[in-house]
């Protein structure tokens, strides 16, 4: 995905865990911005970083829309029982969606996980970034993001 261009829908097959089925429209409806992260069960890195994640969803809880996307690294994380498990285990109570097939992965262009993606209020793309590093700027670039959209 590239700066700007619009969130993509979110249907896909799979299932929500936490929620009902999200929509893109439902996330633009609130007229917050929305923070989508991609992480595994088998990934040490998105466990790291899974406490600042719920950090900023608990802080920005009514000027942020937060939503968790678990993408498989191998056939062993389908497991919707480990996922479960693991969201439980990490307090992810935001809406889940294990993303069996990948098709939100692939739709995202997501190579590596965590990745995370900022839209705007308004469903555009502000910020992306994916790996090991960045979660300091992850957190400057969301307080930006929203105290703009706070304006």
């Amino acid at each position: 995905m590239r700066i700007r261009e619009h969130m993509p829908d979110l249907k896909a097959s799979g299932e929500w865990i936490n929620s009902r089925e999200i929509k893109t429209v439902d996330l633009l409806m609130g007229k917050k911005p929305t923070l989508i992260y991609f992480w595994s069960v088998s990934c040490h890195l998105c466990k790291g970083a899974m406490p600042l994640i719920n950090q900023m969803r608990n802080e920005f809880k009514d000027k942020l829309n937060v939503i968790s996307i678990h993408t498989p690294l191998n056939k062993e994380d389908n497991d919707l029982d480990n996922i479960r498990s693991e969201a439980a285990r990490f307090n992810l109570t935001e809406p889940l969606f294990a993303d069996q097939d990948e098709i939100l992965s692939q739709t995202f262009q997501v190579k590596f996980v965590p990745a995370y993606f900022i839209f705007d209020e308004k469903g555009q793309l502000r910020y992306f970034q994916s790996g090991r590093n960045g979660i300091q700027t992850l957190q400057r670039r969301l307080n930006r993001i929203l105290k703009k959209a706070e304006s």
